[in-house]
């Protein structure tokens, strides 16, 4: 069962359309251990924090059509993150269910708030005075958060509350949403039941 301490809480998927081939692997009672392979250096750079500040080992492997954009790729990247991680969570008893984080970086203040509720959903308000980062879109920010919400069934808010820099707003929302992550997925000692008063989530 997903509830007993002994279990372990993985999940993996491989996509392959067209547009991309996107291999990624979770494990939620990892030690922060990621890396990120996507063709995309920022996109890297932020998966990579996502997976540390959320204490899970983290592998993404992609490959796509950055010949057209980067957009295929970033959003195939968060449906698959999405669905592993609705892989290892299961029934989802067990677990704190919610998180939240308020995350500062230098100009950044990024808030988070995060239900692992079965519910797709995403408010999405973080700022991006500069349309890019390197290479990265910053309109793609979005994309990699609504495709993730979707593949694991989060409902998930994020809104930039101070920052004038792209790369810090970013990367604050990337490391807020492992950290409110972390706490979501936290299992309750005594609390082995589904945190529902339905007795229920369904992703």
């Amino acid at each position: 069962m997903a509830s007993e301490a002994s279990a372990e809480r993985r999940g993996a998927v491989r996509r392959t359309t067209a547009e991309t081939d996107v291999e990624v692997s979770v494990n939620l009672d990892g030690r922060g251990r990621a890396e990120a392979v996507t063709g995309i250096g920022f996109f890297d750079h932020c998966l990579v924090a996502l997976g540390y500040h959320a204490g899970l080992d983290l592998v993404v492997r992609a490959s796509g059509d950055l010949q057209v954009d980067a957009h295929h790729t970033v959003e195939d990247v968060g449906l698959c993150l999405g669905r592993a991680l609705g892989q290892a969570l299961g029934d989802r008893s067990g677990i704190a269910r919610f998180g939240w984080a308020l995350l500062p970086m230098d100009d950044a203040l990024v808030q988070v708030a995060l239900d692992c509720s079965g519910r797709p959903y995403l408010d999405y308000r973080v700022a991006a005075p500069q349309p890019a980062v390197g290479q990265f879109d910053a309109a793609l920010g979005r994309e990699f958060f609504r495709a993730l919400a979707t593949g694991a069934g989060l409902t998930l808010h994020l809104a930039s509350l101070a920052g004038d820099n792209s790369h810090h707003l970013l990367e604050a929302a990337f490391k807020g949403a492992g950290r409110a992550l972390a706490q979501a997925v936290t299992r309750l000692p005594g609390r082995p039941e589904v945190p529902s008063t339905k007795g229920v989530l369904e992703a």
